[in-house]
């Protein structure tokens, strides 16, 4: 007498349910978890950091702009770049400033020439000279 247990094509054509995808699944989430961790430390404290503070518009042709840098273990001197936009948020003045080697944390305030009036200031970044 057969067995009365119901059909199965897996049975039938050797398909064996497998669970491959499980080690592979835990080997990116490891993997992930500890590249998400890597970049949170490795850029939540970058060497130079600089904070924009306020700015002016002093009359068409300039624009005052005041920030602060703070250095840390950057010994020499560093390379600001200030930018001011229109309304069109095209760039209408840019200036490169270099902050003499000194203290860890500088505020400035610096005039920036611009083409036409600007509506926006920013500084854009600061580098190591």
């Amino acid at each position: 007498m057969q067995s009365q247990s119901p059909f199965d094509y897996n049975d039938r054509y050797g398909i064996k349910k497998g669970r491959n995808w499980v080690g592979f699944a835990v080997f990116i989430a490891i993997a992930g978890i500890g590249w998400v961790t890597w970049a949170g430390l490795h850029h939540s404290n970058p060497a130079i950091s600089v904070q924009l503070i306020s700015f002016s518009v002093t009359s068409d042709r300039e624009t005052s702009i005041r920030y602060s840098v703070d250095r840390n273990g950057v010994e020499g001197p560093v390379i600001c770049t200030l930018i001011t936009r229109d309304f069109y948020r095209n760039i209408v003045g840019q200036l490169d400033e270099e902050i003499p080697a000194g203290e860890g944390t500088v505020e400035l305030t610096t005039s920036v020439a611009t083409r036409i009036e600007a509506v926006n200031a920013d500084v854009q970044g600061c580098r190591p000279k």
